[in-house]
């Protein structure tokens, strides 16, 4: 064991000791100093809003309305989320006796949630206070501590937003924001984290899996996307050529569940392509660190080997204008790859059953957005396999504090946010409690017991009414004969 490795097992038990205090603390003191906070976010966005910064290589491209709007409004709201809402997640729950077997049946079973402990939250540079911020939020509620690892030139915010609980009264210990380098996260989880949130892409969250496998450390990995958009037959063009074209733009195209992929029915493909292309060519270029450049440069060398057209858009410099592919098929890497850059990809479909056909033949599986009728929509949106679906709508329903987001496949498991997201900070333990006096249960079995258990069985389980009488008059044969 190294120095340093024994510093941060000496740090995380001080804050274990914290913990252990905190959890004790009643769910409503907790709630009063996220309702604090809730009011110091009201009274200091700006500050807050402007320790996120504008422009970060591959990440953020935005302004400080973006931040106000994008980052600290919804944690605003993720606030009163749990205000109004945490106590009944987090409440004990009874188990029906309905389901308990009648022979225990003294047994009663409740079902509380308890704290993890310590949560390590791995930050992701695109959304370096609304997605962690969120996360910690939810950890402190359910009675965690908090290790906040920031993704590289992103420490600013996490450090004011802790400032600010620390003005409401939370007690240091509980919230610390560590070293932004791989190297501090390496070292929490090997001395020991309850658990740990990563937001990030897919290798990262490879190499972060890997390390939690040692320990058994359980995580969540919120990772990339290679988002659907599926537009149907009575899709409002106009609607989704906004929704789309937002979506490329917004945050510089950094955002994991941005639109890469259109699967549109052959009927509007055309009106779309051409609707597409003329509200994209008005976007500007985004800057790309030259890592992105090259990988869109490599896919779309890929697509038009392929056989796809380039109907607007390109790099330009160190900046790629917002790309739009026709004639896409599922096998190019266009389609397969998660890429921060304005990048998107059309295939025409004759039907929903072709259209999930070629969506599925990509490993991401984080957000898809359905446009159509409202009854077409929704039967279509019950059949998509992802974390979260949209209906007539894309990204922005996900501010909703209520929405519980993460992915499936290689876009990761486990949920943020929502419901799920809080009851992903606690474990279930099950209380369970005999009321029954009778000492039967502990007595040795004979032979002469497996009579009497397989009409038990007969009786309780047998397919109809009458096996089920048969196998009452045998139970009660086989009791008289143990009574003997």
């Amino acid at each position: 064991m190294t120095h340093a490795a024994e510093d941060v097992e000496m740090r995380l038990d001080a804050v274990r000791a914290a913990q252990q205090v905190w959890l004790q603390t009643s769910l409503r003191e907790r709630l009063r100093l996220v309702r604090r906070l809730r009011a110091r976010l009201a009274q200091a966005a700006v500050e807050l809003a402007e320790t996120v910064p504008l422009e970060l290589p591959g990440s953020l491209h935005r302004t400080l309305a973006d931040t106000l709007v994008a980052e600290v409004l919804p944690l605003a709201e993720a606030c009163r989320f749990l205000e109004r809402e945490a106590a009944y997640i987090l409440a004990s729950r009874r188990e029906s006796t309905s389901a308990r077997p009648l022979w225990l049946s003294g047994v009663e079973v409740e079902v509380t949630r308890q704290p993890l402990g310590v949560v390590l939250i791995l930050a992701a540079a695109n959304y370096p206070l609304l997605l962690p911020g969120v996360q910690a939020l939810q950890a402190l509620t359910a009675g965690n501590a908090v290790q906040w690892k920031p993704a590289p030139g992103c420490s600013a915010p996490a450090r004011a937003l802790r400032r600010m609980l620390l003005e409401c009264g939370l007690d240091p210990l509980l919230l610390e924001v560590v070293d932004e380098d791989v190297e501090a996260a390496s070292a929490l989880i090997q001395a020991g984290v309850d658990k740990v949130i990563l937001t990030g892409g897919e290798n990262t969250g490879h190499a972060v899996m890997r390390e939690c496998a040692e320990k058994l450390t359980p995580s969540v990995m919120e990772l990339s996307g290679c988002d659907a958009v599926f537009v149907t037959e009575g899709a409002d063009l106009s609607r989704v050529v906004e929704a789309i074209a937002f979506g490329l733009r917004l945050n510089g195209s950094a955002t994991c569940m941005a639109p890469r992929r259109i699967f549109v029915t052959t009927s509007v493909a055309d009106a779309l392509l051409a609707k597409l292309k003329s509200a994209l060519a008005q976007l500007p270029p985004v800057p790309v660190p030259l890592r992105t450049l090259d990988l869109v440069s490599e896919l779309l060398d890929d697509a038009r080997q392929l056989g796809a057209a380039i109907v607007c858009g390109g790099i330009e410099g160190d900046t790629v204008r917002p790309l739009l592919l026709a004639r896409a098929t599922p096998d190019m890497k266009a389609v397969q790859t998660d890429v921060f850059a304005p990048m998107i990809s059309m295939m025409q479909t004759s039907d929903e059953g072709e259209a999930l056909g070629l969506y599925a033949r990509c490993p991401y599986a984080l957000t898809a957005a359905v446009f159509g009728s409202a009854r077409a929509a929704e039967r279509l949106a019950l059949r998509i396999r992802a974390g979260v679906v949209i209906i007539n709508d894309l990204i922005v329903p996900t501010a909703d504090p209520r929405v519980s987001f993460g992915g499936i496949g290689r876009s990761g498991f486990g949920r943020t946010r929502g419901r799920e997201g809080l009851l992903e900070m606690t474990s279930a333990r099950a209380v369970v409690r005999q009321r029954s006096k009778s000492l039967l249960a502990y007595r040795p079995t004979t032979d002469a017991h497996i009579a009497f258990f397989e009409a038990i069985a007969r009786t309780l389980h047998g397919r109809g009414l009458r096996t089920r009488l048969e196998g009452l008059r045998e139970t009660i044969k086989a009791a008289q004969k143990l009574g003997r």
